[in-house]
């Protein structure tokens, strides 16, 4: 790639989108984990990971009981959507050997909180889209820490799925060096033209979300690393890592053109009896953001466990 290609892919993006955040953010390596406080001791540990150009604050809302634990992982070169905290380095941390902006990089993330910041017996793991990958992705390199956890993959990128045709059509003819300029053309593009083909229909929380989309990574070299290591990863990592999940939910919405449905179901249902299917009414790839309904209760954690 030519040097003034890369100059522009590496420009800082700012970040465009924070929340009110009570809790602690550490930084670890080019991510972060964010746990936020709660009242009392935890009754149940739920650990979230954002999709592709999504922010933390996806998960936020879901799950607001005040006993619990809720650990965000923001991805690698990824913006951290709080304010009011200062970010710290835990003695804990260990260096990643992968490459930022690659799930590989961000299921590291992900096992040192496992590892570091559990708070309670009852654990879920909660990703939607490229973080459920980056939860398979963690499991598959250190399984023993996911032995008796709960994991819920929301309209997931999976073994041997496959991008929605249409999405593909868009990416297939960008070349790395466009997304600067692509970037500046969607976000001066009234949200209107494109919210009802990919994100279904709108409600109060999906706009406010989502229509920061193009702020979420700190540069387009991001954006552009996050598509080739996903489509990448789906095509190489095989369904064999199921065989480590004890216990896990997949949602599938009704509707779906980020990924594709069909190949989403046909890898799900190769995870075998401890991988139960939900095909949701959910009129888009963002569930929980159409409706919270879909969230399995978290009774069921504790349930499964006793």
């Amino acid at each position: 790639m030519q040097a003034s290609h890369i100059r522009k892919l590496i420009k800082p993006i700012k970040n465009a989108y924070a929340e009110m955040f009570s809790g602690q953010v550490f930084s670890i390596g080019e991510g972060a984990i964010s746990v936020r406080n709660h009242s009392g001791p935890a009754e149940n540990t739920v650990v979230c990971i954002h999709g592709f150009m999504e922010n933390h604050c996806y998960f936020t809302q879901a799950y607001n009981a005040p006993t619990t634990e809720l650990i965000l992982i923001t991805c690698s070169n990824y913006h951290v959507p709080v304010s009011g905290v200062v970010p710290q380095t835990p003695d804990w941390a260990v260096d990643i050997k992968h490459l930022a902006g690659t799930i590989e990089y961000d299921a590291c993330i992900l096992n040192q909180a496992m590892r570091n910041l559990i708070g309670s017996s009852n654990v879920r793991i909660h990703g939607h889209s490229r973080g459920a990958a980056v939860a398979l992705e963690a499991i598959r390199q250190w399984p023993e820490l996911y032995r008796d956890i709960e994991l819920v993959l929301e309209a997931p990128i999976l073994p041997q799925g496959r991008a929605h045709p249409l999405m593909l059509a868009l990416l297939e003819p960008l070349s790395p060096s466009m997304w600067p300029w692509i970037v500046r053309l969607l976000n001066s593009t009234p949200n209107s033209a494109y919210n009802q083909t990919f994100f279904g229909k709108m409600n109060r929380r999906k706009k406010k979300l989502l229509r920061k989309l193009f702020h979420a990574t700190k540069d387009h070299l991001t954006i552009v690393r996050n598509i080739d290591n996903l489509l990448a990863w789906m095509e190489r990592t095989d369904t064999s890592v199921y065989q480590h999940v004890t216990r896990g939910i997949v949602l599938i919405p009704a509707t779906d053109r980020v990924l594709d449905r069909n190949a989403m179901l046909a890898s799900a249902r190769k995870g075998g009896e401890n991988l139960k299917i939900v095909e949701t009414t959910a009129p888009s790839h963002f569930i929980i953001l159409d409706d919270k309904k879909w969230i399995p209760d978290l009774a069921q954690v504790a349930t499964a466990d006793a």
